[in-house]
């Protein structure tokens, strides 16, 4: 019987595990090619591959295009044939030098460090492996005629002296089929150009590898929703690239690399077009408040400062199409120096929000009333942050299938305050109101709660600059979808009601907070302009609903709203907008030519 010991974790890895409070775990890293890694090899379409160049910076490139390509050999050699970019591929020319000579078996592979990622993009699966490199050669490929230069055929074979085999969290699904190459250089530079920075921010996955110096080598997989890799350029001109890690095995493997050898080579690539972004530089790895200081709601993060980046048109030996998207993509998040509301939300002081009133309005709709801790300034039309962590934060788990997003959850939450600052309102200057459609599980859970609960959140702030602005003679349109009209419930004690158009579509369910918002404000019922969703026989003309709106004066039609309904001479050419994005897109287009002002409550 054989029996196997178990890998021990190097000096970097048993760092990032301490300093992260890892309990003790053993390393499942397998000696050799193990069986689940040998299967995916062969089920793979795109192999990852990571090495390093003779100045010892780590490079990666995306190889393949269908199954098969590469194969294990027996006693833990891997075979690779694979179409490839001879020209710029940077993992190419580390292996076989800057102008490789075809046909000829490469002197400099041998014994080089390679790291690489099995990736089945249709089926979530992924696999890790190191070897080194026991021969290797370019050759021109048999039926290539008027070839293009840049193309070739690599040939490589690898000793594997370690496996692994991943989970699938993070891998956003997408098909691939093999395609030629014909590159072309966009830029060579220590600056990542505007286009380069355009491929990252619309990027949903992208690879790196990283080295324990000279020891070995890993390359694995980052994915998120697009924009979860953000930019940045500092003062002295230093180009960087910033991405979150999100929770996952806990094993660190890539983070304790960059513990010891704190430089990473990473590739983005734009499955449709064949265009590679191939960047290499120094890393440093950001911890708690050091992460949270600079990429806002981030426990971990990783700042890589640029000291090459290559852009190349049509490098890749494939293309694809997008798929699903990984259930566990977190929420994108934002840089410390970028405006947005985690941002805000994160400098605020120190304050909490006690429940202290509810009103269920309709089903799923409610309003709550909470009070300050310490007394807060708000304009109208703000936003107001929640942190929901202590009462719903159930702790690390690796895969949770049944709620996946929760893994990265911060259970902070933003929502529009509803009510009027002090003094447009009776409350004092320490009270204020949210209303909310129960939409997820944060809302669920504050639906569930009442004044006599005790809730008290921690508060993480106040923020936005929503506002209206009314033009003299003219009458301001107001576009509000649903509980999109919470926003201009604060603005509207400060607005002449008299020159406002709002424009209202809602389901048929949610009557019952227009008839609560007339209770209130019950002068806007003669500008008022609804359009009412989801009626069939519901609901119609005799409705005791619609009865009380159109005896209130409410302007009431049983269609959505169109077009043809946002017409009149008399109404200004901004538009305000506060509705979902499918609707919102519609208005744009219809809206052409007018200047329209929205804010994303998408919170």
């Amino acid at each position: 019987m054989a029996v196997q010991m178990a890998m021990s974790w190097h000096s970097g890895e048993a760092e990032i595990q301490r300093r992260l409070h890892v309990p003790d775990i053993d390393n499942p890293t397998t000696p050799g090619l193990n069986t689940r890694t040998a299967t995916n090899l062969q089920m793979a379409a795109l192999l990852a591959v990571g090495t390093l160049d003779d100045e010892k910076k780590p490079w990666t490139s995306l190889w393949g295009g269908e199954s098969q390509f590469a194969r294990p050999l027996g006693q833990s050699l891997v075979g690779i044939r694979t179409r490839i970019d001879k020209t710029y591929d940077p993992v190419i020319r580390a292996l076989f030098g800057n102008d490789p000579p075809e046909n000829e078996m490469s002197q400099q592979s041998k014994g080089r460090m390679v790291s690489a990622l099995t990736v089945n993009l249709d089926m979530r699966k992924r696999a890790k492996l190191y070897g080194r490199v026991v021969a290797g050669v370019v050759k021109k490929e048999e039926d290539e005629d008027t070839a293009e230069q840049s193309q070739a055929e690599a040939q490589l074979v690898v000793k594997v002296e370690q496996s692994l085999g991943n989970c699938p969290k993070y891998i956003n699904c997408k098909s691939v089929e093999a395609a030629s190459v014909h590159s072309k250089l966009i830029d060579d530079s220590a600056k990542l150009s505007s286009s380069a920075r355009d491929l990252i921010s619309k990027s949903d996955y992208f690879y790196l590898s990283s080295s324990n110096a000279e020891e070995d080598m890993d390359t694995n997989h980052r994915g998120g929703p697009q924009g979860f890799v953000r930019t940045h350029v500092t003062d002295d001109g230093v180009h960087q690239i910033i991405w979150p890690e999100y929770s996952g095995n806990r094993y660190y493997q890539t983070l304790g690399n960059l513990m010891t050898t704190p430089k990473a080579g990473l590739v983005f690539a734009d499955f449709a077009s064949g265009e590679a972004l191939y960047v290499t530089g120094n890393t440093e790895l950001l911890v708690g408040q050091d992460a949270a200081a600079v990429l806002s709601r981030s426990n971990v993060a990783v700042r890589l400062s640029v000291t090459r980046a290559l852009h190349v048109s049509h490098s890749l030996p494939f293309r694809g199409s997008s798929g699903e998207a990984s259930p566990y993509n977190p929420r994108v998040r934002a840089l410390t120096s970028e405006s947005s509301i985690d941002v805000d939300a994160n400098k605020a002081k120190a304050n909490s929000a006690k429940l202290i009133g509810k009103e269920l309005i309709t089903p799923t709709i409610a309003r709550f009333r909470f009070t300050l801790s310490n007394p807060a300034v708000w304009k109208a039309g703000a936003w107001v942050a929640f942190d929901f962590s202590e009462e719903m934060d159930i702790g690390y788990s690796h895969m949770r299938d049944d709620d996946p997003r929760s893994l990265n959850d911060d259970f902070v939450r933003t929502f529009t305050v509803s009510s009027p600052p002090a003094p447009q309102t009776k409350a004092s200057d320490d009270e204020f109101e949210i209303t909310i459609r129960n939409v997820g599980r944060v809302t669920s859970y504050l639906f569930k709660q009442n004044r006599r609960s005790g809730l008290e959140l921690p508060l993480r702030g106040f923020g936005g600059e929503f506002e209206v602005k009314q033009e003299p003679d003219q009458i301001t349109p107001f576009v509000a979808g649903g509980v999109g009209i919470t926003p201009i419930l604060a603005l509207l004690p400060g607005l002449d009601l008299k020159r406002l158009r709002l424009f209202w579509t809602l389901h048929v369910d949610d009557l019952d907070l227009v008839l609560d918002t007339l209770k209130i404000h019950t002068k806007l019922s003669a500008n008022m302009r609804l359009y009412i969703t989801g009626a069939g026989n519901k609901a119609g003309e005799d409705s005791s609903a619609i009865q009380q709106l159109r005896q209130a004066g409410v302007h009431c039609k049983m269609q959505r709203l169109q077009k043809s309904d946002l017409g009149g001479d008399e109404l200004s050419n901004t538009w305000y907008v506060c509705v979902g994005t499918g609707l919102r897109k519609a208005l744009l287009e219809w809206l052409e030519g007018k200047e329209v002002l929205y804010e994303d409550f998408n919170f």
